[in-house]
């Protein structure tokens, strides 16, 4: 994909690589609404998605709560859609909507992201939702790596499908392991930080909550929070 949001590696003059990694999963943690729902509804406000279109996103989204979701459906259902515009209409939009969707950052999220950036640690938002949508909010945060579900592009246009692996369920630690292996320089692994943190709302994020040295439940759906709570995890609600 096309869209970025800064520097994507460390880089050479890097004396000493950041001892520890602060992971943020993005709808309803980051933020506390659902970021996939908005672009829904920017677009909608623009007359570049139908009606309807709100209320398939919906049914995707009580799918994940559930448990249930086919992220490949939903994928190719909130894209396909807007294959007929080039990439640079799709930018464009992006900033725009980076721009509506300023004023909706909770001031105490942007305080943690700080924290942890200034005590040195290197930090990545993780989601499951596409870059195209998930990168304005990667920039509103400051926050210059995105591990995120990347979207097919062909001929300049996006396909519907999904490149790759989703950033999904047990895939969310794979892509992880693959970012750190391949994306990062010099190349890094979960296991070379000294402490490691993920702060995440949803029981679908178990995989890689299990794998960090400090699982955080923020606002957690009820599943998550029954298992944090029987874990002894640390939950901000």
């Amino acid at each position: 994909m096309t869209w970025t949001t800064g520097a994507e590696a460390e880089g050479p003059g890097d004396a000493r690589p950041p001892q520890r990694l602060a992971l943020f999963d993005l709808d309803h943690t980051l933020i506390d609404f659902d970021s996939g729902l908005a672009w829904t509804r920017f677009l909608q406000s623009r007359g570049v998605l139908p009606r309807s279109a709100e209320e398939t996103y919906i049914g995707y989204a009580r799918q994940y709560v559930a448990g249930s979701l086919d992220i490949h459906a939903m994928h190719h259902a909130g894209i396909a859609p807007l294959a007929r515009h080039p990439l640079e209409v799709l930018q464009k939009w992006a900033r725009d909507f980076q721009a509506a969707m300023a004023p909706r950052l909770r001031e105490d999220m942007r305080a943690l992201v700080k924290q942890h950036q200034q005590a040195g640690d290197l930090c990545a938002i993780v989601t499951a939702t596409t870059r195209l949508i998930s990168a304005p909010f990667a920039h509103l945060f400051d926050v210059p790596h995105l591990v995120a579900t990347e979207a097919e592009v062909v001929n300049n246009r996006l396909t519907g499908a999904i490149e790759g692996e989703p950033c999904f369920h047990e895939l969310k630690l794979t892509r992880v392991n693959q970012w750190l292996a391949d994306g990062l320089r010099p190349p890094r692994s979960l296991a070379d930080f000294s402490e490691t943190w993920f702060y995440s709302d949803s029981a679908n994020d178990l995989p890689l909550l299990e794998a960090v040295s400090h699982p955080v439940a923020v606002r957690p759906d009820e599943r998550l929070r029954v298992h944090a709570l029987a874990r002894g995890w640390k939950l901000i609600d």
